[in-house]
This record gives C-alpha cells, sequence and structure tokens, in this order.
C-alpha cells in the first residue's frame, strides 16, 4: 500500500486542494519519517515542530489557491526566519536566532508552504560538499558511507529519502546540481534574477540563485513556477516569458525535438588535473542514447581554452567569503576552508575584484553566443561518483579547492554566465550510487529544459528509484 511519501509533490496538493488532506496530516507524516530515519542521513540541522503545526492550523482556515498550499518543505541553514535558530553551518552562530526573516523564507511562506525546520548546509554554503563541523555530515541515501555533495546536502538528502516532498537550495556554483546528481534527484538552477527573492545580486558577482530539489521534473517546475510568483520585488530582473503555471505546463507536456550540444570541456581545464570517471562518461551515454531515441538533434562541441577562468573565479569567490561577518582576529572560530577563503578574500584589492567581475563579464558572453546553436547543451553533471565522507582535505584549502574542481568541474560555469540549467538523474551504477547528467539552457528557457527532462525521465523511469533509507519507515500515513 502506498504511504503520503510515495506521492509526488503535484499529486499530494491535489488531494490537499481537494480536501482529501489537511495541511495537517503531511506535516505530522514527514515529521515522524524525519524522527524515524535522520539520525544516520544529516538532512536537518533543526526542527520546528510546533511552529509547523501552528502554520498548518493557521491554513486550514485560507483559500486553497496558494501554489504550494499546504506542502511541507524546509528552509536551508542559510535563510534566516524569524525565530528559529539560523546557524549558516557554521560554530561562530551556534547560538543566532534572527528577528527579521529573509525574503526567501517571505516568498516560501506567500506559495502556502509549511517550513519543517532547517537543512544542513557547509558553513556559509563555501563548500561542493555537506560537511559541516557544527553538525554531522549529510550523507547521501544510496550509500551512507558517501556525502550527499553541498552545498544544498541537507534539502537533497531530505528529498532523496522521503523526509520531504520538494524542497528550495540555492546555487551559487553548483550547489543545487551537485547535491541533486549526488542523491539521485532533479536540480534545477533557474537563470539569473528568474526568481525575484534572493535573485543573485547580493554577491560580487551575481553567482547566487535559490532553486528547487525534486524526485521528478514535474515537482521541480511546480516550486519554479510558485517562487516565480512568490512576490512583486521590483529590482529583480523580470520575467516577461512567465505565465502561471507555465513551467509546470512545459513539464507536464514534455513536447519537442531539440538540438542538443554535448560537451566534456570544462574552463577549469587549464588550472586544474581533470579526469572523467567511466560511472561519469557512462551516464552521458545513457542521456545520449535516448536523446538518439526521441529523435533529438546532437553534436559535439568543444570551446578553446579559457586560461583566466581560474583566477577570476577564485578571486570572485574568495572575495565573496571576505564578508563573512568575523574579525580577522576571530578567524580560528571558522573552520580551515572558511578561514583560507576569508583571509584571501580580504587580500583582494577593488582593482583586482573589478578586473575578475570584468574577465567573467566576457567570458558570460563568449559561453552564450557559443551555446546559441544549440536549444540546449549536454555535460556530466559530475566528473566523478559522490565522495566518500571524509574526502576533502579539511586543512589545506588550496588542496581542498582544488578537489571539488575535480569533483564538480561543470557547473561553476553555468552561474557566471547566468544560465539556467537542471541535472537530470540519468543512472545508477554498478555498486548502486546515482549519478546525472546536466541540461544546460539559453537565457530564460528554463521551460526547454523542463520539457526535455520530462521526456527522459518517462523513458528511464528514475522517479520510482528510491534508497534503501526510503523503505526504513514504517507507522507513517497511507496515501490510500
Amino acid at each position: 500500500m502506498a504511504e503520503l511519501h510515495d506521492l509526488t509533490a503535484l499529486e499530494q496538493l491535489e488531494r490537499l486542494r481537494a480536501g482529501e488532506l489537511s495541511p495537517r496530516e503531511p506535516v505530522e507524516h514527514y515529521l515522524a519519517r524525519i524522527d524515524a530515519l535522520d539520525a544516520g542521513l544529516g538532512a536537518f540541522v533543526t526542527l520546528t515542530p510546533e511552529l509547523a503545526l501552528a502554520r498548518a492550523r493557521e491554513l486550514e482556515g485560507t483559500a486553497r489557491s496558494a501554489a504550494l498550499w499546504g506542502i511541507p518543505m524546509a528552509d536551508k541553514d542559510l535563510v534566516a526566519r524569524a525565530g528559529v535558530p539560523t546557524r549558516y553551518g557554521s560554530r561562530l552562530f551556534a547560538d543566532y536566532v534572527p528577528d527579521a526573516s529573509d525574503e526567501l523564507a517571505l516568498a516560501l511562506d506567500a506559495t502556502g508552504a509549511i517550513s519543517l525546520g532547517k537543512t544542513n548546509t557547509p558553513e556559509f554554503g563555501m563548500p561542493s560538499y555537506t560537511e559541516p563541523l557544527a553538525h554531522v555530515p549529510a550523507r547521501t541515501p544510496y550509500d551512507l558511507s558517501r556525502g550527499a555533495g553541498g552545498s544544498s546536502g541537507g534539502a537533497a538528502v531530505a528529498v532523496a529519502a522521503g523526509l520531504l516532498p520538494v524542497a528550495p537550495g540555492s546555487d551559487g556554483g553548483g550547489s543545487v546540481r551537485i547535491p541533486a546528481a549526488s542523491t539521485g534527484l532533479v536540480g534545477l538552477k533557474p537563470a539569473r534574477g528568474r526568481i525575484p527573492a534572493g535573485a543573485g545580486f547580493g554577491d560580487p558577482a551575481g553567482l547566487v540563485v535559490p532553486g528547487p530539489l525534486a524526485r521528478t521534473v514535474a515537482d521541480a517546475a511546480l516550486v519554479l513556477d510558485a517562487l516565480v510568483g512568490a512576490g512583486p520585488y521590483r529590482y529583480a530582473t523580470a520575467a516577461p516569458s512567465w505565465d502561471g503555471g507555465a513551467f509546470l505546463n512545459a513539464a507536464v507536456r514534455g513536447e519537442g525535438r531539440f538540438q542538443v550540444g554535448v560537451t566534456t570541456w570544462s574552463p577549469w581545464a587549464t588550472a586544474y588535473e581533470l579526469e572523467l570517471s567511466a560511472e561519469a562518461r557512462a551516464a552521458l551515454d545513457v542521456a545520449l542514447r535516448e536523446f538518439d531515441a526521441l529523435g533529438h538533434g546532437v553534436e559535439e562541441l568543444d570551446l578553446p581554452p579559457e586560461e583566466g577562468y581560474a583566477p577570476a573565479f577564485r578571486t570572485v569567490w574568495q572575495a565573496g567569503a571576505s564578508g563573512i561577518p568575523v574579525a580577522d582576529d576571530e578567524l580560528d572560530r571558522l573552520e580551515p576552508l572558511t578561514a583560507w577563503l576569508v583571509r584571501r578574500g580580504r587580500e583582494v584589492s577593488a582593482r583586482e575584484l573589478a578586473d575578475a567581475e570584468s574577465w567573467l563579464t566576457g567570458f558570460e558572453r563568449r559561453i552564450i553566443t557559443a551555446f546559441n546553436p544549440f536549444d540546449a547543451v549536454l555535460t556530466p553533471a559530475l566528473a566523478l561518483t559522490p565522495r566518500p565522507v571524509g574526502w576533502y582535505d579539511a586543512e589545506d584549502g588550496e588542496r581542498n579547492f582544488a578537489q571539488q574542481v575535480q569533483f564538480t568541474p561543470f557547473t561553476s560555469m553555468v552561474n557566471v554566465a547566468g544560465l539556467p540549467a537542471i541535472s537530470l538523474p540519468v543512472a545508477i551504477t554498478e555498486d548502486g550510487l546515482p549519478m546525472g547528467v546536466q541540461l544546460i539552457g539559453r537565457p530564460g528557457r528554463e521551460d526547454v529544459l523542463l520539457a526535455i527532462g520530462a521526456q527522459l525521465e518517462r523513458r528511464l523511469g528514475w522517479q520510482l528509484r528510491h534508497p534503501p533509507a526510503w523503505y526504513e519507515a514504517s507507522g507513517t500515513r497511507s496515501a490510500s
């Protein structure tokens, strides 16, 4: 018999709107799942059951028309919510409770979603893995000896293990797509400015955008539609092509034949030794086989080396870390990687930062021009399988940064270019590990990525695939 967590977010929303479920029932169901399973997974750092149940009671007296009415979610622990501990993955903020909520938390409230608490994140979201000293590691539920990626690692684990139907993340260099690929999920990075709340204009190069993690393409589209329509923040980039439900419509219909470029090129290759694992290549081949069966045109794409990419990106990444609110004489309270990034960032001059941002602007234009002949560009999502917990060097910042590049050399260029991209869980290795591919779209064309993703999902059926942890909790609510 199917249980509530076996339903997609869209199916749960339909039952909520039909009155077959009250908002309280999914809240209680998922809180029970979290209590039974999360100790070994590391998805959550804070639970707020009283607030969630109060919010559910409040919603019961409102119209059911809100985009995500009654759907349980959780805030990434980089997003402040008034009255809820917000630690930013850091021991430095162990006792911090904000008085005001960030825009993204307010936007989620406007959609009718219910926050159950805070999901695990690395310190200030800086690394691409989630093993903070302030909490336990976030582990992929497919193999608990391996990490879930980052920085939205806790959010990904929660969705992959059936502790939440969907979850919001944030992506500044791959932080939605990397954990999605590590946990067998769909991870959508919208175009820069597509989601008004948290549109990515607060960091030096406009790299960071919110985005959904989901089990299905339609669920990701549902959340994207909701967040796009959640509030009129007039300083954000307008999205004139959006109409209410347009992204969900593209995902449900899943129509069209497209021209796809395929590449394993990375701008990091001039600065670091990169190797594409056999597992990553096999996942790419699965996608190419399916594209051929679907009738899409596929063409190899190669680009010239970009010698300036690594130093420019490192400069803006370090400059972004320089603003972490800690005095220079207290940097030893941070984790070694974070402290290294902050120190390097505070050594960057205004001229160096301006030069790096100027170079990246030129790179953005070159990438958009190079990708323009294609409706989408296909790359591996990750170069390697999900990494073992403890694999990253905890003391040497320089080596740690190199390891992160070697794990995920295909994602950060998308943030620099401001393009939309989606990670799709197309394969499982012989050892039972998820492997994905990334599709990069033209500016503002998330709808094309969702349509292609839906086509692959129908053929490969990843929405029916669950990790072992999925089945380890019992006594939760039946969906029948």
